[in-house]
Parts: C-alpha cells; sequence; structure tokens
C-alpha cells in the first residue's frame, strides 16, 4: 500500500511538471506570436497608397515574426513597400564597412594598430598617430569632410555641388595639416574615418570597395539585392528614393553632394536581405566569436558621454553598445537625406528589430524601441 502511495504520489508530482511544463510552453508561445497584432498598430500611420512609408522586420528566436513594408517607393510609380524594397542605409553601413576590416584583420593582411600613415605614405604627418583601431572606433580626430567640402562651394545650392567619392574624401584629408584632437583623446563621430576606411580595404585588398563587399560579404551570405551603389556602375532594383516633408506633402530628396560615398554610408539593401545578415551575426558565419569581441568592445576615453540612461557612449567597431532598460544592446542608426533607418539587436533576449524609411519625419530608432517593449517587457 505504501508503495502504491509513493508511485500515486510521483505520478501526480510527474504530472504536475509536465502540466507546469506545457504551461510555460504555451506562454513562450505566446509571448513569441501575441505581439504581431501590436506592431502593426505601431505603424499604422504609416499606411498610405500615395506617402513613402517604412519596411519592418522583427527576428526573434533566429526567425522573422513580422516583415512588413508601409507606403510607396516613390511618389512617381506609387510602387508599395514590400519587404524586397531596397533602401539606402545611410551609418547603418558602418557596421558592413568595419566588417570588411575585420575580415582583413582575419586574413592577416592588416592589423588594428596600424597607422595611417604607414598604409597611405603620402598622408600628412598628423596620419601618423591614426591607428586603424582609432577610425573604427571614432576616436581618430580625423576633420570633418562634409564641412571640408561645403566650404569648397560657398554660397551654392546643395544640388549644384558636385558628389564626392571616398577617394576625394582621402585626398581632402590629405589637404589638411592637422586633425581636430590628438588621436585616441577624444570620441567624436566621424563619416570621415568610415570613408578612409574604405579606402583602406581598398588598398590593402586591391579591388575596388563596393567589389569587395560583394564578395566576402553580400555573395556568401546570399544576400543578393544588396550592393554599395554607384551611379553609373550598378544599378538598385526595387529601389526607394528618399522624401522629405514639404508642409502636409512630400518632395523626393534622394541624393545629396554626400550621397555617393560608400564607405560612411553607400550600401541599399532590403529587411528580406536583412535577415541574413543578422543571421550571419548570431551564428558567426564570417568572424569567429573572438574575432567579433572587438566590434563589441567599448572604447573609453577622457570625454565619455553619458547617454539618457546615464550610462556613457558606448562604441566599439560600426556598433554603439549601450544597453536599453538593462537589456544588453547593440545598435546603430542611418540618417541621410531622404532615409532614417535602425537596426536594434539584443542578443541575450534573441530578439533584433530593424526599420528603413525613405522618409525623414519619423523616429525609427524610438519606433523600434517601443517593438522592443512589447517582447521585453517596458513601458509602451
Amino acid at each position: 500500500m505504501l508503495s502504491r502511495m509513493i508511485d500515486s504520489s510521483n505520478y501526480f508530482s510527474l504530472s504536475v511538471r509536465v502540466a507546469i511544463c506545457f504551461l510555460v510552453g504555451l506562454a513562450s508561445a505566446a509571448q513569441a506570436q501575441l505581439p504581431s497584432g501590436h506592431i502593426d498598430d505601431v505603424f499604422s500611420f504609416l499606411k498610405s497608397a500615395n506617402a513613402p512609408g517604412a519596411a519592418v522586420l522583427v527576428i526573434r528566436d533566429g526567425k522573422p515574426v513580422f516583415r512588413q513594408g508601409y507606403g510607396v517607393t516613390d511618389l512617381r510609380s506609387l510602387h508599395p513597400i514590400n519587404p524586397d524594397t531596397n533602401f539606402r542605409l545611410a551609418s547603418f553601413t558602418k557596421q558592413f564597412t568595419a566588417t570588411c576590416i575585420m575580415l582583413l584583420v582575419h586574413d592577416g593582411k592588416l592589423r588594428y594598430d596600424e597607422h595611417l600613415s604607414d598604409i597611405f605614405p603620402e598622408f600628412p604627418a598628423y596620419g601618423r598617430a591614426i591607428t586603424v583601431r582609432n577610425l573604427l572606433n571614432h576616436t581618430s580626430g580625423l576633420p570633418d569632410y562634409e564641412d571640408i567640402l561645403m566650404k569648397q562651394y560657398p554660397d551654392t545650392p546643395p544640388e549644384k555641388i558636385p558628389q564626392i567619392l571616398d577617394a576625394g574624401v582621402l585626398k581632402l584629408l590629405e589637404q589638411q595639416s592637422s586633425g581636430k584632437f590628438p588621436p585616441g583623446s577624444k570620441w567624436e563621430y566621424s563619416n570621415s574615418g568610415y570613408a578612409t576606411l574604405a579606402m583602406i580595404v581598398e588598398k590593402i585588398s586591391g579591388k575596388p570597395f563596393g567589389q569587395f563587399l560583394h564578395d566576402r560579404i553580400f555573395a556568401p551570405l546570399q544576400m543578393s539585392n544588396t550592393l554599395a551603389y554607384e551611379k553609373g556602375k550598378n544599378e538598385v532594383s526595387n529601389r526607394a528614393y528618399g522624401h522629405t516633408k514639404d508642409g502636409e506633402t512630400f518632395k523626393e530628396t534622394d541624393q545629396s553632394p554626400t550621397s555617393a560615398v560608400l564607405g560612411d554610408g553607400g550600401i541599399y539593401t532590403s529587411i528580406d536581405d536583412l535577415t541574413k545578415w543578422d543571421q550571419a551575426i548570431r551564428n558567426h558565419t564570417l568572424l569567429s566569436e573572438a574575432e567579433m569581441q572587438p566590434a563589441l568592445t567599448p572604447v573609453h576615453v577622457a570625454n565619455e558621454l553619458p547617454t539618457s540612461e546615464g550610462h556613457n557612449v558606448s562604441y566599439g567597431f560600426g556598433w554603439f553598445i549601450d544597453p536599453y532598460r538593462g537589456h544588453r544592446r547593440m545598435w546603430h542608426d542611418g540618417e541621410t537625406i531622404g532615409f532614417r533607418t535602425t537596426i536594434q539587436r539584443f542578443p541575450e533576449d534573441k530578439l533584433t528589430i530593424i526599420i528603413l524609411a525613405n522618409r525623414t519625419d519619423i523616429d525609427p530608432e524610438k519606433l523600434a524601441l517601443k517593438v522592443a517593449d512589447l517582447y521585453l517587457g517596458g513601458k509602451r
């Protein structure tokens, strides 16, 4: 009798555990599926048949759980934005540029502590103290190429200023006699640094930057519709054009004098292709976990600036890495004429949110974090 009671007790205990596990599983599945309707609510204001909009991707546990387009690619065709619509990434591009450099380090062809003047002997003396690492983490002190360019065309409308290329950026920097501050002493976001990194890729690899991107990142990951756009050399399929709000309407504002610079923001891609990029980061397809670690290690300098959460600005190689509401985060925004973009990755929560917009009157990062709150349990 006693043994039967023990057996019954064990059976009851096992049944309870099985039931609890089943309910937990249901709850987890519900958590993964429940937010989809709420996500659509976040972006409902972008639904339109005659206004630019955005493409939205949410990846949970390695799988896309939400992929949706809102608005149109341009005001001429009124073609709906779809998951395969290609947007200009703007500074979202920087993580790809950084990966190119990291791949060259992986190949043994480059070191992070190499100096700019080691790679470009003709570079002025101020380049002797600037390392590849300084360029990657925005501590180089290089002058702003945009400022230099605009000073060369005073009182000239932007549309009348010739577009500059990465090689032109390097040439402008070579015409300067000094940087803005001693390398490594301050952190200051630098598009000049990433245009210079693109030229380093060309010099070390012997390939055009766009070709290196294709051969070492896009082709291996089967990102077949992703490219570094070069007018006259290639074409962007399923292209979204940039727009700016003009009163109650929109006007197309797709190109600026700096739009042809590739290293700091020239990649076009879609949320469908970025699904493959996110998977490659998660699975360490291109770089091992150890090789990726420098990109996720924050630089520390004297002028560390606090963020809205009280943390200092944390930047690695092509990634901001400060947390969000206690959750580990790696992220980057993009902002250029006509476009706003963001990628928000929460590695420990297995959550990625990507928003690509072809209009400048919205804040993709803020919208992405509203979506994150649906999953992470924060305030909406």
